[in-house]
């Protein structure tokens, strides 16, 4: 289990601060020289997007001032890398136990938050009363205390609080949002939305920290986030009430011991001593991977954390197969599915409206094959891969057909990098400033609230067997008006 440094005592906030904006505003100024200070908090996979973006198109406008992470292992292994990208030397570290008087000390502006979920909040929360803006992977948070400790910090301080939600600028879901947002499909009344992990990426979550819904929130929350944001943004409204249902059926030693898998080792890199023996497709070896062994399990040592549990293992406490329903306030129903365990991964949605309908299909990998390496690109979204299967293809598709015409194919133009060129504008949004966009990508905290209320009162119906309604959360603020 991943470890979590206590919080300090932060700065009182004021009683009389201002609200923060009900939208995405723009984070902190840069300071004299012209340069946001940034303070980076975890130094796990996630933050190499950020620190090869600040040494590189936008190093003229953001300065990485220190690392934080409960690993000084990893701290190291980042350090190496900015010695890499050109940095004249090493950069600064320091304890997250240390974040407020850190933040004061050095006149931070903004922190980057890419922690274990669980985290999120306490270092929103002491970064904000601290006194600089935060930028925070998804999820936002994972429970509905801490939303309420967010927004309380957020209007207490009336500092800004970005949450990435990257999906939001890939070409092909901003393509149907302007078809949506055009009105050539009519009044939105109904979605329907199925989403489809791999035996490699959708495995990948039952073998880290996520596998723990005490550390994740599972993927109602962790995964499903992004796409419950997609939808309240595609569709410019805000959730009212959702039943879920759903359970662990695939992964886990009770259904392994169903399906006659046998006894099985704790973790998918064997000893060094192991005799070789025939590949597993669910296992993970970390020495096979450069850059995981030199991230996990070569600082193993320092907290016992293990990158590769075995996915058949007892202790998996999250769903691998989940459906939901969700009322929005506007009137629309939301019908949302996820498996974690497909032979191919992507996704498939379809908009319904009042002149007609859209449909986007996405195949990010079309076929998981045992015989190859591709199963070391854990996330075929982030990182593009080949296929060979005759069948399904790789590719994408958004299709309009109004009521009484015939349909037509909207193209797609991607760009380079994750996510078809998405991550490259999400960063230059972050660094430089988000500028008019007619699509309102940029992100803010209540966005943030809005796409983990469907996971918190989805979780909610999961216990209950009840339709939750998401008032009842009391998160702290009305997720339509953002007081």
């Amino acid at each position: 289990m991943v470890n979590t440094a206590e919080t300090t005592s932060a700065a009182a906030a004021s009683d009389t601060g201002t609200a923060a904006a009900d939208t995405a505003a723009p984070l902190a100024a840069p300071g004299k020289d012209g340069k946001a200070r940034i303070a980076l908090i975890g130094t796990g996979g996630r933050s190499e997007m950020y620190v090869r973006a600040i040494f590189g198109k936008h190093a003229d406008t953001a300065e990485l001032v220190a690392f934080s992470d409960v690993n000084p292992g990893r701290v190291e292994f980042y350090q190496k890398l900015v010695q890499e990208l050109g940095a004249p030397g090493p950069v600064a570290s320091f304890d997250p136990a240390e974040l407020t008087s850190f933040v004061q000390a050095n006149a931070i502006d903004r922190i980057i938050v890419t922690t274990p979920d669980y985290t999120h909040a306490d270092y929103i929360v002491e970064g904000l009363q601290a006194g600089a803006d935060v930028v925070v992977e998804k999820p936002l948070t994972i429970d509905a205390e801490s939303c309420r400790r967010i927004v309380q910090a957020v209007h207490a301080t009336g500092r800004n609080v970005v949450v990435t939600f990257n999906y939001r600028y890939s070409p092909r879901n901003s393509a149907l949002k302007e078809i949506i947002q055009s009105g050539v499909i009519g009044k939105v009344t109904s979605i329907d939305f199925s989403w489809v992990l791999d035996t490699v990426h959708g495995a990948d979550y039952f073998r880290r920290w996520h596998r723990e819904k005490k550390n994740s929130g599972g993927l109602l929350i962790h995964k499903a986030s992004h796409h419950f944001d997609l939808v309240n943004w595609w569709i410019d409204d805000v959730p009212e009430r959702v039943f879920a249902s759903g359970g662990l059926k695939f992964y886990g030693d009770r259904n392994a011991a169903e399906r006659g898998l046998g006894p099985r080792p704790e973790r998918g890199t064997p000893d060094a001593d192991a005799p070789a023996g025939d590949k597993d497709p669910f296992a993970l070896d970390l020495r096979e991977d450069e850059r995981l062994k030199a991230l996990f399990l070569d600082n193993e040592h320092y907290d016992g954390y293990r990158r590769d549990q075995d996915v058949f293992t007892a202790g998996i406490t999250i769903e691998d197969n989940l459906a939901l329903v969700v009322e929005y306030q506007g009137g629309p129903r939301l019908s949302y599915s996820l498996n974690a365990h497909s032979p191919w991964e992507g996704y498939r949605v379809a908009v319904n409206g009042t002149e007609g309908r859209a449909e986007l299909e996405v195949v990010e990998r079309a076929a998981v094959l045992h015989s190859t390496d591709r199963k070391t690109v854990v996330d075929p979204s982030a990182t593009p891969v080949e296929e060979e299967d005759a069948v399904r293809r790789n590719g994408e598709r958004l299709v309009v057909q109004r009521h009484w015409e015939a349909a037509y194919e909207v193209p797609i133009v991607n760009g380079e990098g994750g996510h078809g060129g998405g991550d490259e504008l999400l960063l230059s949004d972050l660094f430089n400033g988000p500028g008019e966009d007619p699509l309102g990508r940029p992100s803010g905290y209540l966005d943030g609230l809005r796409s983990v209320s469907v996971g918190i009162a989805g979780n909610r119906s999961l216990e209950t067997s009840l339709p939750v309604r998401v008032e009842d959360l009391d998160l702290g603020v009305d997720l339509r008006r953002g007081k």
